[in-house]
């Protein structure tokens, strides 16, 4: 029988999960069952994460678990050290600070062998001077782990007090936070002592950290950079409850105080796991230097297969006496050395591949990479481009790649160094995030849920708020972020639905501030059309676009029917919108011949718009004939009455003209000189062709502009020059 295995407990082993409701146990029935549960689940964690057996399935651990919640909160039976207070506790607003016990040293380190034999040569010269016999030197060796350093407090072997490293000689206490993570016992087992302190490391497991970098990013969240800063990040927050949502463990290494003495560091080693504490099962006593170099070498090797990020070995002399003779520094103790890896330099791991869809649909894959150094920053994710990308590549998740950071800043995988995946990864025929089937267009891809997919709505709302479509002031991303999780806002019509008491009861919020947003949303309830245009997010449909819809078609109705292929008027199917489509024929990808499609007449109207193109026209049409996209536009236009464009405001003086503008002007920004142009009756264009009459240059310009203007022998004019043109035209700009 395993030693401290709880005798005549029927929750050890093959316990029963089928209870009878917890009121229809007497109180004394109740406390007794708690004390048993409570005694069973310790055992359980001490199996799963100290011996690494565990004896019940999780299936099983999660039935007790749910009992002994029910028991306690039926019978107000709550222990501040019970299992189920790694639920987490309240919210702070702020973490103290508190004294440690003991100082908390640094490490010496470095990362050259010459440097490790140079502590050793320290190391015997000065225990020779003392007379200690250098002969029987032996190292403890272990690695060391890339997280967050803690000093752990037992008193009666309850834990009591948990706080960061800190400065060495203070840190945050985070007690609440590290009662959540389960391989920290609250109670210690077997014969130990009154008082015990323990230094252990906090660190977010690869696999977890993977799959919570995962969640973040398909949630459009920027990712933790390494696991350590996940740990740390994590063991910090102020609320337990997010603390304990998040995959952290701990590994325990050391004793900082206590009144038992250890002859050696393999023998407090030993007796942690006797107290309940985890230990890592890679640690190693070697006999001299060259064994302790051997195992950082190996250790080294095996690095990228761990379940956890290290970043290098930690070699102790094992002989407390010899520990004691060679004292510590008022920063690092002198018998302890840190033998660091080499930072990875471009080559890494591929863990994962995530796919992350924007607020036009856009299907973006992201590999998640064992942290490396790329030109002196940090890399954790990268980017895939697409799945032609992906494809040509060959990418598999569990393959070497090497990462390049385009321009310094974006960092993307060039190339597989070594196949150790299988295939490559196959990328979804299904949005992620909704389900709906994904389009390629070329090498891209794109999810047909529209406004009704929840990975876009939030950017779909931050987007249909931002400047250059409705411009609603106080809503930020923060606050879109609020009020989707408070469950406010689900669709762009659930906008012009909010109250002021729906604000003013969020966090953080007043009345004041909720009635200026609420103020806000009434003003944006007839709309210019452009910027309405813009505010849905139509895939390729920016500010010109819009503009030059808005012109030419004079109202958002005649948009939309265009794009349904119906009359505005009577509401009826237009079979030959743009033509008798009837009798068309065209040739596919494969030169075969096929009936165009049933949408082929719509978009045939809408590439007679000026700088509509086929895709553009395309991307609009499938728009509006998605059902998603149409329930929320009904819903929307009960509240949105979008204007009609006033194509007549400001004169024909410039009729006939095409400009484009490049780089940024003093007078006014690029938008407003666009709008202004066609005001007064040009067209304003984002690319150059042979119909451009002037290429607008301010500073620091694009140079295909430039180039393309030099090849269609169009005429180039500074920001002086285009206030002239205005002004011969009788035009004065609005400042």
């Amino acid at each position: 029988m395993t030693a401290n295995r709880p005798a005549d407990n029927p929750y050890v082993e093959d316990p029963p999960t089928d209870f009878s409701p917890a009121a229809e146990l007497s109180a004394d029935d109740a406390k007794t069952q708690v004390a048993a549960l409570r005694e069973a689940i310790r055992y359980h964690d001490y199996r799963y994460y100290v011996e690494n057996d565990p004896l019940v399935g999780d299936r099983t651990y999660d039935a007790l678990f749910s009992r002994l919640e029910a028991l306690e909160d039926h019978f107000m039976l709550q222990s501040e050290d019970s299992p189920t207070q790694r639920v987490g506790g309240a919210p702070v607003d702020e973490l103290p600070t508190v004294e440690h016990v003991a100082p908390m040293l640094s490490i010496d380190q470095g990362g050259e062998v010459e440097e490790v034999l140079e502590f050793d040569e320290r190391v015997r010269r000065e225990l020779a001077s003392e007379g200690f016999d250098t002969e029987s030197l032996s190292y403890f060796c272990e690695p060391k782990f890339d997280g967050l350093s803690l000093e752990i407090v037992y008193e009666d072997g309850h834990l009591v007090r948990a706080a960061t490293r800190g400065d060495g000689r203070e840190g945050d206490d985070v007690t609440s936070n590290v009662r959540t993570i389960r391989s920290v016992p609250q109670r210690l087992r077997g014969e130990y002592p009154d008082f015990l302190a323990v230094r252990g490391e906090v660190y977010m497991p690869r696999e977890a950290f993977n799959d919570y970098n995962r969640e973040r990013v398909e949630r459009g969240e920027d990712p933790f950079a390494n696991p350590r800063n996940a740990a740390a990040g994590t063991i910090r927050q102020l609320d337990p409850k997010i603390t304990a949502e998040r995959p952290l463990a701990v590994y325990f290494f050391d004793v900082l105080d206590t009144s038992i003495e250890f002859a050696s560091q393999s023998e407090l080693y030993e007796q942690l796991p006797e107290w309940g504490l985890r230990t890592t099962d890679l640690a190693r006593l070697v006999d001299d230097i060259d064994g302790a170099i051997e195992y950082r070498d190996d250790l080294l090797d095996r690095r990228d297969d761990l379940p956890f990020e290290i970043d290098g070995t930690v070699l102790s002399i094992n002989d407390h006496d010899a520990c004691e003779v060679l004292g510590a520094t008022s920063r690092a103790p002198r018998y302890v050395f840190a033998y660091k890896f080499p930072a990875r330099k471009e080559e890494t791991t591929l863990r994962d591949v995530v796919v992350q869809v924007g607020r036009t649909g856009r299907l973006t894959p992201v590999a998640l990479l064992d942290p490396v150094e790329v030109g002196g920053v940090t890399v954790s994710r990268a980017s895939l481009h697409n799945p032609a990308q992906i494809e040509e590549l060959g990418v598999a998740v569990g393959d070497t790649v090497r990462v390049q950071r385009a321009g310094d800043v974006i960092p993307y995988v060039s190339e597989v160094v070594e196949n150790r995946g299988e295939g490559h990864f196959e990328f979804p025929d299904a949005c992620p995030a909704c389900g709906s089937i994904v389009e390629r267009d070329g090498p891209m891809a794109f999810c047909t849920g529209g406004l009704t997919c929840p990975a876009q709505r939030e950017r779909s709302v931050e987007h249909y708020a931002s400047r250059d479509a409705l411009d609603i002031e106080g809503m930020g991303e923060k606050v879109v972020e609020q009020l989707l999780d408070a469950g406010l806002v689900r669709t762009l019509a659930d906008l012009y639905e909010l109250t002021v008491e729906d604000l003013a009861a969020l966090e953080g919020w007043g009345e004041t501030s909720a009635r200026n947003l609420v103020e806000e949303l009434e003003r944006t309830r007839e709309p210019p059309l452009d910027r309405f245009l813009i505010g849905l997010g139509i895939h390729d449909v920016g500010p010109v676009t819009a503009r030059n819809l808005a012109r030419e078609f004079g109202s958002f109705d005649a948009i939309r029917a265009a794009a349904e292929g119906r009359d505005e008027e009577t509401g009826n199917s237009n079979e030959s919108v743009g033509g008798d489509t009837t009798s068309q024929v065209t040739l596919d990808a494969l030169g075969e011949e096929t009936s165009p499609s049933a949408d082929s007449g719509n978009r045939e109207v809408f590439t007679a718009v000026e700088d509509v193109g086929p895709e553009v026209a395309a991307s609009i049409v499938d728009f509006f004939n998605s059902d998603g996209n149409r329930e929320v536009l009904d819903a929307l236009l009960d509240h949105v009455d979008p204007q009609a464009a006033d194509t007549d405001a400001g004169g024909d003086e410039l009729d006939g003209l095409t400009f484009v503008f490049t780089g940024s002007l003093d007078a006014f920004t690029r938008k407003d000189a666009q709008e202004l142009v066609e005001r007064h009756g040009a067209n304003a264009t984002s690319s150059v062709s042979s119909n451009t009459d002037y290429l607008v240059i301010g500073d620091n310009p694009g140079q295909s502009k430039r180039d393309d203007a030099d090849a269609n022998d169009v005429p180039t004019i500074d920001e002086g020059e285009f206030l002239d043109l205005l002004d011969e035209h009788g035009i004065e700009p609005e400042h």
